[in-house]
């Protein structure tokens, strides 16, 4: 049924998520992605994240590594849906709440972050970059 090794490669996901679990909450440390979702700032976080390792894929490495960059785009994809549903689904009915529609742009944000690293970024300018990708809700 599946062309493109998508079984394969969601089970290959699946454990590297659980490794990146292992390897953060292994000592009872909180893991900075929780942290930044818990106090509101999930989805410029994510989506942050998300272009972030896409766009150094294939400039970093080998390509094995740029491999694992495409793990962590997945990963903070995944994150993001939970973000997303945990803002506009109900546990009830699962059905989105949101009446808005999204605005896919090309952000102008992004040159703002580029005179300095990205991972320097405040959650402030995550969001402002998250926003700008993402347009506001109506």
């Amino acid at each position: 049924m599946y062309k493109f090794n998508e079984r394969e490669i969601v089970e290959e996901l699946m454990k590297y998520i659980d490794e990146t679990y292992n390897q953060h909450y292994a000592t009872g440390k909180i893991q900075t992605t929780e942290f930044v979702v818990d106090n509101g700032h999930g989805t410029g976080f994510c989506i942050g994240n998300v272009l972030k390792y896409t766009q150094r894929y294939g400039k970093k490495g080998e390509p094995e590594d740029w491999r694992k960059d495409l793990f962590k785009v997945l990963h903070y994809a995944v994150i993001q849906v939970f973000n997303h549903d945990s803002n506009y689904r109900t546990c009830e009915q699962e059905s989105l709440q949101y009446d808005g529609t999204f605005s896919f742009r090309a952000p102008d944000t992004y040159s703002e972050l580029s005179y300095r690293s990205i991972d320097d970024a405040t959650p402030e300018e995550w969001n402002a970059v998250a926003t700008s990708f993402l347009g506001e809700k109506s």
